[in-house]
């Protein structure tokens, strides 16, 4: 039996795509599925070494290693004129960012390209999204300007009395009229491309399986512990494991795209990278 190695994020939505998967709710096609999890960044760094076969990566990164790895056409996180928010302790202006130190959570992201594109002349500051309160707390005690907070801190800020400075979802849209492709599920080319067609269509069983019995997955979700109640658990799924993440819309496939040559043309992605879909 062939093992598949997959590795994602501990947040919510990844949670939600996978776990049908490897609790059996879906079939597994004749392979073992093993998981591991771990913060944004980090599945980042496993996507460039090419040591997973299914990784969860930031779509800014799917571009650094599209020689390696096909995009899924499914489970994919996408922001509809909303995405990661830019905080700060006090009341202030996307333009006065400018030369401030701006915490990330991980230079590989597409919050932190996003930024890029946005502000080019910030001073990265990376700060782990686990724990979740570390940005929070860099924050508040003036050890960076500004912060980008993605995944569930992005629904906590408000509590923690931070500002939004910006949303990098609508500053997007404004700019390109199109939603902001966040995160990505990748798989790696060398599998083969029988063993990509056969896990692929497991993945998108389990996510199928996860939006059609949703009510199940929070409650498998909460009994897991995490940051969000229910209700915050609730609107976070609706931003980011819906449509969207069963398959890969028209215009996501286009904002992919848009964000590559963008971030090419300032230097931040390797120039010529294209988004090359699994069958």
């Amino acid at each position: 039996m062939t093992t598949i190695r997959i590795a994602f994020s501990p947040d919510s939505d990844d949670a939600f795509m996978f776990m049908p998967l490897l609790e059996g709710k879906v079939p597994a096609r004749g392979f073992a599925f093993e998981a591991s999890r771990a913060d944004t960044e980090s599945l980042n760094a496993l996507a460039e070494r090419g040591e997973i076969d299914v990784v969860a990566v930031s779509m800014a990164q799917y571009a650094r290693v599209a020689d390696r790895y096909l995009l899924l056409p499914h489970g994919a996180s996408v922001g509809r004129g909303y995405g990661p928010v830019v905080v700060s302790r006090e009341p202030r202006t996307l333009e006065s960012l400018h030369h401030a130190r701006i915490a990330i959570p991980g230079r590989r992201t597409t919050a932190a390209l996003v930024t890029g594109l946005l502000v080019p002349d910030f001073e990265a500051v990376e700060i782990p999204i686990v724990p979740y309160r570390a940005v929070f707390d860099a924050v508040k005690r003036g050890e960076v300007d500004a912060a980008v907070v993605i995944h569930e801190g992005r629904l906590l800020y408000e509590a923690e009395g931070l500002h939004a400075v910006c949303d990098l979802g609508v500053e997007w849209h404004a700019q390109t009229g199109l939603p902001l492709p966040l995160g990505g599920n990748a798989i790696r080319r060398g599998l083969g491309a029988d063993v990509i067609r056969q896990v692929s269509a497991a993945c998108a069983e389990s996510i199928a399986w996860a939006l059609d019995h949703r009510d199940a997955m929070m409650e498998a979700l909460q009994a897991e512990g995490g940051v969000l109640d229910r209700r915050g658990l609730d609107r976070y799924l609706a931003m980011y494991a819906n449509e969207d993440t069963r398959g890969m819309k028209d215009d996501v496939r286009a904002a992919v795209a848009e964000l590559f040559k963008r971030g090419a043309t300032r230097g931040l992605v390797p120039s010529g990278a294209t988004p090359e879909l699994a069958p």
